[in-house]
């Protein structure tokens, strides 16, 4: 892990996506976090001392999705399936697909495994999964604040995570998507899915993969936009937390009441024709239920007040 002093900064954006603003200063104290995401390796050490079962390899309950097909509720995940072709990119129906028994031992289906990938990030977790985790490893998630800052790395306002320009002096900072997603995948920084931890420059603080490579969990409940920014210095807010649960359920689906949180740093399948999320002002809404093949996490240990 890696110590981030904590302090002031301007959380979210108001020149991206409507979710990101308004821009506000907040206030955080010192902290820990994980130098990469967690990885299969670690993951698995997790599994083989607690018997751990991950949310995609248990069958879901059916009274939690009422309506669904009873051939639908069978143990899986969602893997990232390009098409072929050039396709619209308001569906993502259209490179989504629930895949019978995958998860985190079998990322892209029962024929796949994790024995060339144990240093890639663990992905196929729920939240429920990275919470268990980070609770046996004696850590939490982080916040969507906590989180922020550290992406940041000392860069106050910068556009990335290593500055303003997206890949300076030609050079690929992140594991994203070069291409016409989601059917033209050029694999010029290396890799085409997940990329083993570190294989990209870290940031300020040290941090590897905060940006890019998979998504990662926070442990704020998601809300559609960022509180107003206070009236004056005085009332910046001290580690703040994310809206309440009630107003994070999906209001497209009012029969199903799964929470949602907020997912930071974009993956792999970000690209600038589409999710133009590998910025640390970037914020996603995530189903605490639903695990994907470019979906992970890390963990923090905060500082005891003196």
């Amino acid at each position: 892990m890696i110590s981030i002093p904590g302090g002031t900064f301007v959380m979210g954006s108001d020149h991206h996506y409507p979710e990101e603003a308004p821009a506000h200063r907040v206030t955080i104290d010192p902290f820990w976090i994980d130098v990469t995401p967690v990885t299969n390796r670690q993951f698995l050490e997790f599994v083989n001392a607690t018997g751990h079962v991950t949310v995609a390899e248990k069958a879901p309950d059916a009274k939690n999705y009422p309506g669904a097909e009873k051939r639908m509720l069978r143990a899986g995940s969602l893997v990232f399936d390009p098409p072929g072709h050039p396709v619209p990119t308001d569906d993502m129906t259209r490179w989504w697909t629930f895949t019978f028994g995958a998860s985190w031992r079998r990322p892209y289906g029962r024929k796949s495994s994790i024995g060339t990938r144990l240093d890639h990030p663990v992905v196929h977790i729920a939240y429920a999964d990275a919470k268990a985790y980070a609770a046996w490893a004696g850590k939490d998630l982080p916040t969507e604040a906590e989180w922020e800052l550290a992406a940041r790395g000392g860069l106050e306002g910068a556009e990335f995570a290593w500055g303003d320009e997206l890949m300076p002096d030609g050079r690929h900072m992140a594991n994203i998507w070069q291409g016409m997603f989601p059917h033209q995948n050029l694999g010029a920084d290396g890799f085409e899915r997940t990329s083993p931890v570190g294989s990209f420059p870290p940031n300020g603080y040290g941090l590897h993969d905060m940006i890019g490579n998979v998504w990662e969990w926070t442990d704020d409940f998601w809300s559609s936009r960022h509180p107003e920014p206070a009236d004056s210095p005085c009332c910046t807010p001290k580690n703040p937390r994310g809206g309440r649960q009630e107003g994070s359920y999906d209001p497209r689906q009012p029969a199903i009441r799964i929470a949602r949180r907020v997912v930071k740093g974009g993956s792999h399948l970000c690209a600038p024709n589409y999710c133009r999320r590998y910025r640390p002002a970037a914020r996603h809404t995530q189903p605490e239920d639903t695990s994907m093949s470019h979906l992970g996490f890390r963990c923090v240990v905060r500082v005891p007040a003196a």
